[in-house]
């Protein structure tokens, strides 16, 4: 049995690495693959490194150069999910009247699609749970991936304000929670509905803020525009008597 997870050579060496070739490209998606069809039929015990291996038909040693362990390799297996889900959404997309109805509309989506495959759904959440620091890249691209799709459900936000990117990292903590809770089986489908809409209300909040300060700016510059203008104003009738002034008191002379 693999063990949760192997030294490796730490994140800042892996990360390194040069771009993969098109042709490692297509073996590492064959790994992807042969890991979610184990984990599909037995869960986080059923994926093997050595049947993960054989089932992509490539060499051991070459699969553990692409993932030091099975918590590297399951992680980055949510990773390419998420991924194609997204793609999925995309194609049609959330309807809510808010953006906090369409994140907590998605996150459901994405929900139901795990609990299609909870065997999958499982062996990835327990995989999250046991990444040390070495998993840290893979870690990163599902938080990416995850924070990509919530923002394109908020209307594909390009500048996401500081607040709505931490009301961004809280729905996705909590989605994650509640999917582990209930695979667990700590926890009802209901409850999770309500969890997951409860949280997503912070985004309308966020969102509500965010255009409060955007209006007080352009309030702002309206209102130093507009003293600009009337300070100019003001000078110019100012020179404009003083020159008649002038003007008065040559004829006088």
């Amino acid at each position: 049995m693999d063990r949760p997870a192997v030294e490796s050579s730490g994140p800042a060496h892996r990360s390194s690495a040069p771009p993969l070739t098109e042709r490692q490209r297509e073996r590492r998606r064959r790994i992807l693959r042969a890991t979610a069809r184990l984990a599909c039929r037995g869960g986080f015990e059923a994926v093997q490194m050595r049947e993960v291996a054989e089932s992509s038909q490539v060499a051991l040693g070459t699969l553990y150069r692409y993932f030091p362990s099975k918590v590297h390799l399951l992680v980055a297996t949510m990773q390419d999910q998420l991924e194609r889900l997204h793609g999925t959404l995309r194609k049609s997309p959330p309807t809510g009247e808010t953006a906090g109805d369409r994140v907590a509309q998605t996150l459901m989506r994405a929900f139901g699609a795990l609990q299609r495959e909870p065997r999958l759904a499982e062996a990835m959440a327990r995989a999250l749970t046991f990444a040390d620091r070495s998993v840290s890249p893979e870690v990163d691209q599902v938080s990416r991936q995850t924070t990509a799709i919530v923002l394109d459900a908020m209307g594909g936000l390009e500048n996401p304000t500081p607040e709505q990117l931490s009301a961004v990292r809280v729905v996705e903590h909590t989605w994650l929670s509640t999917l582990i809770t209930w695979l667990a089986g700590r926890t009802s489908l209901a409850q999770v509905r309500v969890d997951i809409e409860t949280v997503c209300r912070l985004i309308d909040l966020t969102e509500a803020e965010a255009g409060t300060a955007e209006a007080g700016t352009t309030e702002a510059g309206t209102t130093e525009a507009g003293t600009t203008e009337a300070g100019t104003t003001e000078a110019g009738t100012t020179e404009a008597g003083t020159t008649e002034a002038g003007t008065t008191e040559a004829g006088t002379t």
